[in-house]
């Protein structure tokens, strides 16, 4: 508007006043000023539009206004509300129709729009008001398996990162705070070295590769449900996937749940669970027959490891948790601890700990580090899980102490 006003300004200054143009010169200082006009409207709407679209907040208000539209109630709302991760599942997907007043799990779409803006925010009803953004160089791999969408993005800060259906579930640079903890603190707080393992889930490697790191484990087995995932880790992931090299680790892609209900009693000094959150077709890896028949499936003295949600952001679903893990593992214990990791949402996700009772009524207590921390010569260092952290990880801030308090097993 201003170089508008300052070409009329011109064409008024170039007449002078004292003397009257004629009617053609008049008519051709009018046809250049507005020729000279529509330029610089032209121009000064490419600028706009080549900007607004380099923005990465012009492609994410796209993605959040969808965002919104899909939102349900909060964590206050409903017993299970919205959760944190979506990790590799085991288990069998469940019917298409959910109900209505239960968070839906994300899609790679929304979060995908922001790439065009060299962008990836991670956009979900299940922490809604939130997105951790990520720079992303390329699209290392994408494609739709039978259960999820499967995406690897090369990204600046944490190099690739595993994306399914829209979630971050791990990146090559802070995998290691979560793999180590959901592994090492069972495993190291049993007072014998645990024998057979079973992961359910799972299916980037992270957690076989830990549990790899235990020499005195014999057996280890894995359900995993979708065999991409899996392929792509080997591919693309391979410091994650390293423990499937293993040769006690053997990998079964089939319905986690079955695979543990169908186990004879007694089978596992340890199961651990890498799970999908209690939304959708993983809400059932949450309920209460999973985590008998995972009581069943144990030895005395046995325990479980599952993903337990953020603190800060699904407290009502780490209470419900608890106070299930208390009545399915009657005369055992049930502890909660927890790591921090910078890509999950609130920066943390917990873990719940329980034991089966020993064959003479023992309880464990999972806060104490009866092993040593597991080494192995050709793996790298652990960085992150030692005894100290094993002891400082079940200290609870006082909010999620005194909610919990009743479900605990130790204080």
């Amino acid at each position: 508007a201003l170089l508008i006003l300052i070409a009329a300004r011109h064409f008024e200054a170039v007449e002078p006043r004292n003397r009257q143009p004629s009617s053609l010169v008049l008519v051709s200082k009018k046809l250049q000023f507005c020729i000279i006009a529509l330029r610089i409207v032209q121009v000064a709407s490419r600028i706009s539009s080549f900007f607004s679209s380099r923005h990465p907040c012009h492609t994410a208000t796209r993605a959040s206004a969808r965002i919104r539209q899909q939102s349900v109630s909060r964590a206050s709302d409903t017993p299970w509300g919205p959760s944190a991760r979506a990790k590799p599942s085991g288990h069998t997907a469940a019917p298409a129709a959910m109900a209505e007043d239960k968070p839906q799990p994300g899609t790679l779409e929304d979060g995908m729009d922001v790439v065009k803006g060299g962008w990836f925010t991670e956009l979900s009803t299940m922490w809604p008001g939130q997105g951790l953004s990520l720079e992303v160089d390329e699209v290392v791999f994408r494609e739709r398996s039978k259960f999820q969408d499967v995406c690897v993005l090369k990204t600046k800060a944490f190099g690739n990162v595993l994306v399914l259906d829209g979630v971050i579930q791990t990146t090559d640079r802070d995998e290691f705070s979560y793999q180590e903890m959901i592994v090492h603190l069972p495993l190291c707080a049993l007072p014998s070295p645990a024998k057979k393992v079973l992961i359910v889930g799972g299916g980037d490697g992270g957690v076989a590769r830990e549990v790899a790191r235990h020499l005195t484990v014999d057996t280890i087995e894995q359900a995993e449900i979708d065999e991409m995932v899996p392929e792509v880790s080997k591919k693309l992931l391979p410091n994650l996937s390293l423990g499937f090299k293993d040769p006690r680790v053997a990998l079964h892609i089939t319905d986690g749940i079955k695979w543990v209900t169908d186990a004879e009693e007694g089978t596992y000094d340890a199961i651990i669970v890498d799970s999908s959150d209690p939304v959708g077709p993983a809400e059932v890896l949450f309920e209460e027959p999973f985590f008998r028949a995972m009581h069943r499936a144990l030895k005395p003295g046995g325990v479980v490891c599952t993903q337990a949600e953020s603190l800060w952001l699904h407290l009502p679903i780490i209470k419900e948790l608890a106070s299930m893990c208390h009545r399915v593992f009657e005369g055992g214990s049930v502890q909660y601890a927890y790591t921090t990791i910078p890509t999950y949402p609130s920066g943390q996700i917990g873990f719940m700990i329980c034991s089966k009772a020993g064959p003479n009524g023992e309880q464990l207590d999972s806060r104490v580090a009866r092993q040593p921390p597991p080494q192995r010569e050709d793996y790298p260092a652990l960085r992150y899980y030692n005894q100290e952290l094993h002891a400082a990880s079940f200290v609870l801030p006082q909010f999620a102490k005194d909610a919990l308090s009743d479900s605990l097993t130790y204080k």
